[in-house]
């Protein structure tokens, strides 16, 4: 695996793109790794819709913000999306896309609880708390989709350094 911890921070792009490539049901369904810019910005989903059945994005922009409290941090939400094609208006399709999905988060959740104890060694909390939301069906045409955030704790240094200032 690449290294996830560049500069002291937690590269959720590169360990999700690990594994859709690792996990054999997301193989087996065919899923396809995407970075995206949030929820509009479907742009290489889209561009691979032609060959593609079945899609976890990854957001490449975060929510977040700087706890100044105690022991300051900063606290980053990224956005993965899941999305699998099925035929328009075919419920039972639809429904069955929902069940591989909501199974493709159970199994990467059971790798990611690991992926917590590594991460509490580098001083990067994940919340404990990971909700995994379904869209309507008509959000991306002949699509099932879903998705889930993760918000990522990490400590930061706000000590005055006056070399910073004129």
């Amino acid at each position: 695996m690449t290294n996830l911890f560049p500069n002291g921070r937690w590269d959720a792009t590169a360990f999700f793109e690990h594994l859709t490539a690792t996990n054999r049901l997301a193989k087996s369904e065919q899923f396809t790794f995407c970075q995206v810019s949030g929820l509009d910005g479907f742009e290489e989903a889209l561009d691979n819709m032609q060959q593609s059945l079945a899609f976890v994005c990854v957001s490449d922009i975060a929510n977040g913000f700087t706890e100044l409290n105690n022991t300051p941090r900063t606290r980053r939400v990224k956005t993965v999306f899941m999305a699998m094609r099925h035929k328009i208006d075919d419920m039972k399709a639809r429904n069955t896309c929902m069940d591989t999905m909501r199974e493709l988060f159970r199994q990467f959740m059971s790798l990611l609880i690991l992926e917590k104890t590594k991460l509490e060694q580098q001083c990067i909390y994940l919340d404990p708390r990971i909700s995994f939301n379904e869209i309507d069906r008509y959000f991306f045409s002949g699509c099932a989709c879903a998705f889930f955030q993760i918000a990522v704790d990490v400590y930061t240094d706000l000590r005055y350094n006056a070399d910073e200032w004129e």
